[in-house]
């Protein structure tokens, strides 16, 4: 997936005390610069510089950091107007990941390679001018986006205080491009469609465009006249319709290891999952619909929550107001409230549960596994009304780092503290494309510098109780439904389904019993949903308790298609077109 520029070499660069770096500021030098080749790029060029460091040498560095305890360190800080032929010095303050300053990496022998996330001016119909990274096809993943600009992996060895041994300073050339994705292609089952949203375009001042992959039901392109219902499985950005498989498992796979899962050969299950799913839509019997996985990268995540932001713009409204009914009138759906579904998990569990709530009449249900949080009053673990810290337990005399992610058993496997230092080596200013940006950035109004209204600072972890109030009053999904249940509730009855693991790895169940509370104490109309816990189970339990979670995850479609049947043939108005798509 790389295009090999010519190396053009690694000088060598003295670099006297406050050197410039490309923001013009002076600032206290690294041994380290790198170098913009002008082979590489035409033009000036902004965006997040990152340097990193690993002690593995069986990677790349850019393909090791992560937030499991074997992440590599990379230390990150802004360029702006780097002109090609310039070399830009690595701060010594420059923001690091899991080691938090260059001068800390222990003594040893080490790959390095630096890599620049490249950002875009937008103009915003709202005046603002904001500097951010665009999606180019991958899914917000600053490592192998296309048109970032990289070096190769060179072996170092360093002393004390971060300093090359030896003491010649050295300089990095970003020499190498990532490629562009080649489109994927159509294929009997698996179709695409992309537009260009009106709606999208005028809120971030250019084009902007939303993609669907669609998996279509065995003998559609045999039934010209048949109309299907809608099933939006909401999920991470996905390049094509993942867990779908037409050929066997391949017999020479080389088994790998989950250490989630702790089984091993479990790319070869995932296989034999997907190939049973295609083995049951096309069998005879199998409800003929068709699922929808929807592409809506942005400048902030892989991932809209599909709903309208103030930062992010108006997803909600261009998914349901363009895309679906270009979905259904180019894949012929029934197009009413009453054939369309969704359902999802963590992030897609989330938005299934929101447009459903927000749109009641849109959807006749929703099925959402492992929600991000539908309770601020539990924001993961984080009570943003009432506690003072996110990222700190305080105490008198000392304080405790708050827990991020824990394994099965409760263990802490990444705190909030190194959470935080991974999304500000990514990103200022809410630019990370991770997650607890993506939450501020869809949650939160617009700061007064344009981006994101900070809901807490990352350093500190002190909270802003103004920002937790905005949020309570548009994205609080359990507030919403305490407040709106007299008007919605008649829309809403038996239309909602949440599903978590009591083990869930970031204490997703913890925001699931405050709406279970909720929801079984509405009366006139009762809820008539379900709510359900899987004993010890992780994320993304889906409800399915005599499955292991492990295989229960791959089962999502056949799990919940004969449900979403059932009730579309028991709620469907006089008259409906209920035979069309049963051949």
């Amino acid at each position: 997936m790389r295009i090999e520029r010519s190396w053009l070499g690694l000088a060598l660069l003295v670099l006297a005390s406050g050197p410039a770096v490309a923001d013009g500021t002076a600032k206290t030098a690294t041994d380290f610069s790198v170098q913009l080749p002008a082979a590489a790029a035409k033009t000036s060029q902004q965006g997040r510089l990152m340097l990193l460091f690993s002690n593995d040498f069986s990677d790349e560095p850019r393909n090791q950091v992560d937030h499991t305890i074997a992440s590599q360190a990379a230390f990150g800080q802004n360029v702006k107007d780097w002109k090609p032929g310039a070399a830009v010095a690595i701060d010594a303050a420059a923001d690091g990941y899991p080691v938090v300053r260059i001068s800390d990496l222990p003594p040893g022998t080490y790959n390095v390679q630096a890599l620049l996330n490249r950002y875009e001016t937008f103009h915003l119909a709202d005046g603002r001018v904001l500097d951010l990274p665009p999606d180019q096809g991958e899914g917000q993943h600053w490592n192998i986006k296309p048109g970032n600009f990289y070096s190769k992996p060179q072996k170092i060895t360093l002393g004390a205080g971060g300093r090359i041994e030896g003491g010649a300073p050295l300089t990095i050339a970003v020499d190498q491009t990532i490629p562009a994705i080649a489109p994927a292609k159509d294929t009997k089952y698996i179709r695409h469609i992309r537009i260009e949203s009106k709606l999208l375009s005028k809120f971030w001042g250019r084009p902007m465009f939303l993609s669907a992959v669609v998996l279509v039901p065995e003998g559609f392109d045999a039934h010209p006249k048949s109309h299907f219902p809608l099933v939006i499985f909401h999920d991470h950005f996905v390049p094509d319709f993942d867990g779908f498989r037409t050929e066997p498992p391949d017999p020479n796979l080389k088994p790998d290891y989950s250490e989630r899962f702790h089984l091993a050969g479990y790319n070869r299950i995932q296989q034999e999952e997907a190939y049973k799913f295609y083995q049951q839509w096309t069998s005879k019997d199998f409800p003929r619909v068709l699922i929808v996985k929807l592409q809506h990268a942005n400048p902030y995540y892989d991932d809209s929550y599909a709903i309208d932001s103030a930062n992010v713009g108006p997803y909600g409204s261009a998914i349901e107001q363009e895309l679906i009914p270009a979905i259904e009138k180019q894949f012929r759906g029934l197009g009413t409230g009453w054939s369309r579904f969704v359902y999802g998990g963590s992030t897609g569990g989330w938005e299934a549960l929101a447009v459903q709530i927000f749109n009641p009449d849109y959807y006749n249900g929703a099925f959402g596994a492992c929600p991000d949080p539908v309770d601020f009053h539990a924001y993961t673990h984080i009570n943003l009304y009432d506690d003072k810290n996110a990222v700190w337990m305080q105490g008198p005399m000392k304080r405790i780092a708050q827990p991020a992610m824990r394994d099965y058993l409760g263990r802490t496997i990444w705190a909030m503290p190194d959470a935080m230092n991974y999304e500000l080596m990514l990103g200022s200013n809410g630019r990370s494309t991770e997650q607890w940006d993506i939450w501020q950035a869809v949650y939160s109004p617009v700061g007064p510098d344009g981006y994101p209204k900070q809901i807490f600072d990352k350093r500190s972890g002190v909270i802003d109780h103004d920002v937790a109030a905005y949020w309570r009053e548009h994205w609080d999904l359990t507030d919403y439904l305490k407040r709106n249940w007299p008007k919605i509730g008649a829309k809403l009855r038996g239309k909602l389904h949440v599903y978590v693991g009591l083990s869930d790895n970031y204490f997703l169940n913890d925001a699931v019993y405050l709406m279970q509370a909720a929801l079984e104490g509405f009366r006139d109309p009762a809820y008539e949903g379900e709510v359900k816990y899987g004993l010890r189970d992780e994320h993304c339990w889906n409800g399915d308790a005599n499955t292991p979670n492990a295989y229960s995850r791959l089962r999502y479609n056949t799990m919940y298609l004969p449900k979403i049947v059932e009730r579309i043939e028991k709620t469907a108005p006089k008259g409906a077109d209920l035979s069309s798509w049963r051949y």
